[in-house]
């Protein structure tokens, strides 16, 4: 059967011209010749998404029904959709494309062939097929010839919902269901609403298979061990886990199985505001031909980037496939992990540099998912605030955050993994008094924690965190292993470390039917 007749079987009719599973240069003549982006000097693909800069978060549902009545956290991140709506939409959007050009990418979603998912992409735009091409698992011709799609994503910018009529918050949708297996997505052209949706939906199915799906980064050694590193925007996964001395597995997003660690993608979908050669040399040399840049501000005579211009947003993407990474872990696979680092940026600047967790602990800080916003980066922020994301990414958790801790515990304590936090924010002070932990540090307790030596040293207990404190670490002073020695103010040092304690407390109360041991696990326990 054609591409055609399956396009048609599925609802998709009088379609314009099909472009099927095209290589990425193809992609890229189609995307210049349309008009959807410009040639950058490296090469690369530069694209606008106009309004929509970042993911959408008011405009993401979840059909409501028999499948997920049950089974889906329902709140203020996963918000119901009816089911007769979503029909609805989908029809509408299905007549928006006909006599449209569609280009059709087949993929998976996970490099495990035991648990990854077919996906088959539908987009309006070739500059999004190509993202959705570097950024998923890429079939092989023989996989691709008997390919059968489990799931259709289908991405139609140029099709704003109406709200009266379908229900939606906005223009914009996203739009998950369980049962028919689609994602529907409009109105909005950032990139990332397709790579997180994916992700949201292995989310929600690995559980049922016995796997941990993680928002994490995992990279191996050279030993073999894998290690893992889950931490919110800005905390630092992405430099940690790009270590030229470690072979990356994947940025991101991986599942947790009884064979090991595996990516969920193809591919990377880094952050490049102020990204240089010099700082970041992985990502920066990434940025060739078959790479996408989205919103990047561009010198209109040489097309050279300028990504310390933040005039259109912040949040400059980049996207390319991981094996633009030197010595990439092509497999998409490692061991059971070793270790697990937990990054937070504490701005607060009392949080300990580096910390064993013990598994109740381990499961705490997972849950809480801590990180801080500093003054000043967004309006009305004067001073640092505590950010808690559960599980370090609950914007992409279908089902409630207890599952997903309950099978990290499970599998910490079945495969015997150390567990650390590392504070990557600030030493000496706060925000604003103290300064950002060197990254030389950050990078030498990392290695400590990988290579085991920080496995036999002696530790203290914090007082008011209850975390277990190194003595001594190779490469870094040990004055600065406690955050309390750094401070001048020893007093205002006690009163913002309390300070932060209770909103972890506090934050912990919206969890319900938590472990005992866990809630003891907590700050002041």
């Amino acid at each position: 059967m054609s591409m055609r007749e399956q396009l048609a079987a599925a609802g998709y009719i009088n379609l314009g011209a099909i472009f099927e599973n095209l290589p990425p240069a193809l992609l890229v003549e189609q995307a210049l010749s349309r008009g959807e982006g410009r040639m950058a000097s490296t090469g690369a693909l530069a694209v606008e998404t106009g309004k929509y800069t970042g993911r959408s978060p008011e405009d993401r549902f979840v059909v409501e029904d028999a499948t997920t009545k049950d089974t889906v956290d329902w709140g203020k991140i996963n918000k119901p959709f009816d089911p007769e709506a979503f029909a609805a939409l989908r029809s509408r959007q299905k007549a928006y494309l006909e006599g449209r050009d569609v280009f059709v990418f087949d993929g998976y979603i996970g490099a495990d062939e035991d648990y990854r998912i077919p996906v088959r992409v539908i987009n309006e735009y070739a500059w999004q097929n190509l993202f959705i091409h570097q950024l998923l698992r890429r079939p092989t011709e023989e996989e691709l010839a008997n390919f059968k799609p489990e799931v259709t994503l289908v991405c139609t910018p140029g099709f704003k919902a109406i709200p009266e009529l379908d229900k939606t918050n906005s223009e914009a949708f996203i739009i998950l269901n369980f049962t028919s297996k689609e994602i529907l997505i409009g109105g909005a052209s950032y990139a990332g609403e397709m790579k997180k949706s994916c992700f949201s939906y292995m989310n929600y199915m690995m559980p049922e298979h016995g796997v941990c799906p993680m928002h994490c980064s995992a990279n191996i050694g050279a030993d073999g061990t894998t290690a893992l590193f889950f931490g919110l925007s800005g905390t630092g996964k992405t430099t940690l886990s790009a270590d030229p001395q470690r072979q990356l597995i994947g940025d991101d997003e991986h599942g947790w199985s009884e064979k090991g660690v595996f990516n969920f993608e193809g591919g990377c979908y880094a952050k490049a505001i102020k990204l240089s050669r010099e700082g970041e040399p992985q990502i920066w040399n990434a940025i060739k031909f078959g790479a996408v840049i989205e919103n990047v501000v561009m010198d209109p005579t040489t097309r050279l980037a300028d990504y310390d211009d933040d005039t259109l947003t912040e949040n400059i993407r980049t996207g390319y496939p991981v094996d633009y990474i030197p010595d990439a872990v092509l497999s998409g696979k490692g061991g059971q992990p070793k270790a697990i680092i937990f990054l937070t940026a504490d701005a607060f600047g009392v949080l300990p540099p580096v910390a064993k967790l013990d598994q109740n602990q381990a499961s705490y800080y997972y849950l809480s998912g801590y990180t801080s916003k500093l003054a000043g980066t967004e309006r009305g922020i004067t001073e640092p605030q505590a950010t808690f994301s559960a599980g370090f990414g609950a914007p992409f958790l279908p089902r409630a955050v207890g599952e997903y801790a309950k099978l990290l515990r499970a599998n910490i304590a079945k495969y015997g993994t150390e567990v650390y936090m590392l504070n990557t924010g600030w030493t000496g002070g706060p925000y604003g008094v103290g300064s950002r932990m060197k990254l030389a540090y950050t990078r030498a307790m990392v290695t400590a924690a990988l290579n085991g030596e920080l496995a036999n040293v002696e530790y203290e207990k914090d007082p008011i965190f209850g975390l277990a404190v190194p003595k001594t670490c190779p490469n870094v002073p040990a004055e600065v292993l406690n955050p309390r020695s750094t401070w001048a103010d020893k007093d205002a040092y006690d009163e913002s470390a309390k300070k932060l304690a209770a909103l972890f407390v506090e934050n912990f109360k919206t969890y319900h039917g938590v472990d005992a041991d866990i809630l003891a696990a907590g700050p002041g326990k």
